[in-house]
């Protein structure tokens, strides 16, 4: 089964893209980073029991005010009142706050790896040919080895960015929105360390235009990534967990060898700089 990687930058259409790969013809399995982080946290998870056992003496607002749409005092089931994530992020950012948020992180990351690692297990053994891995920071986060093709959602023009950005968040200054935008990696940056994968592992759709121009994209862009992992391949992995093992292992090493060439060359550059 081959473990799609799909991430981008703020406001490329990431999301729009992760729905289409979800929708027919397609019908892929979306293994959505941001959900499972939001899902680890629950009330009556093992996460959200630590957290508010870390946080909640010294945090007096953690969780949500209760309300009928979050259950009351004792929240949906009994199990607690939702986060508060405003309260939350204060309590973890800022200056001298360096050893919550590596609390908050220690809770929070084992379980998104776990519930994710499960989500790619079940989609596995249901037969999919591909899963779709939609992680925003994937190169950031260390995945990308572990993704047999990547897939970046990105635009040529960056001022296609800024515009998007401010029509789906109009509360923005332009400088709020410059500011997040440069926080991130560019994305064209992005798009040319996937291309560097190759055909077969590295694929970028461009998402400048409209809806329609970006599902021709998509469209163009999965029949180079089918025709590389076809479904009897998928089958053949399944089949034969041996083979599956050491396809995997293979497709490790080459991601990880070609990240490092990547890390090296770039490290390079600065020097000359």
């Amino acid at each position: 089964m081959l473990l799609l990687g799909l991430t981008g930058s703020i406001a490329t259409g990431k999301s729009t893209v992760s729905e289409l790969l979800a929708a027919p013809p397609y019908n892929l399995p979306v293994v959505d980073a941001d959900k499972v982080a939001r899902q680890v946290v629950e009330p009556g998870t093992a996460g959200y029991e630590q957290i508010v056992s870390h946080f909640g003496p010294s945090t007096p607002d953690l969780l949500a005010p209760p309300t009928l749409e979050n259950g009351g005092e004792k929240g949906h089931n009994g199990k607690g009142r939702p986060l508060n994530r405003p309260a939350l992020g204060r309590a973890v950012f800022g200056a001298g706050k360096e050893a919550d948020r590596k609390v908050l992180n220690g809770i929070v990351h084992p379980a998104v790896r776990r519930e994710m690692y499960k989500q790619m297990i079940y989609a596995y053994f249901q037969g999919h040919w591909a899963v779709v891995l939609d992680v925003p920071l994937l190169f950031e986060s260390g995945w990308e080895p572990l993704c047999g093709t990547i897939m970046v959602v990105a635009v040529r023009d960056a001022k296609i960015q800024m515009q998007r950005l401010r029509a789906r968040d109009d509360h923005l200054t332009e400088e709020d929105a410059r500011n997040r935008v440069a926080s991130q990696w560019d994305v064209r940056d992005k798009a040319e360390r996937c291309m560097r994968r190759g055909e077969k592992a590295g694929v970028v759709v461009w998402n400048d235009g409209d809806k329609e121009e970006l599902r021709r994209e998509i469209d163009k862009v999965m029949a180079v990534v089918k025709v590389n992992h076809p479904q009897w391949w998928a089958w053949a992995l399944l089949l034969c967990p041996p083979l599956a093992a050491t396809s995997g292992a293979w497709s490790y090493v080459r991601s990880w060898w070609i990240k490092r060439q990547w890390e090296h060359e770039k490290q390079m550059e600065k020097a000359k700089l």
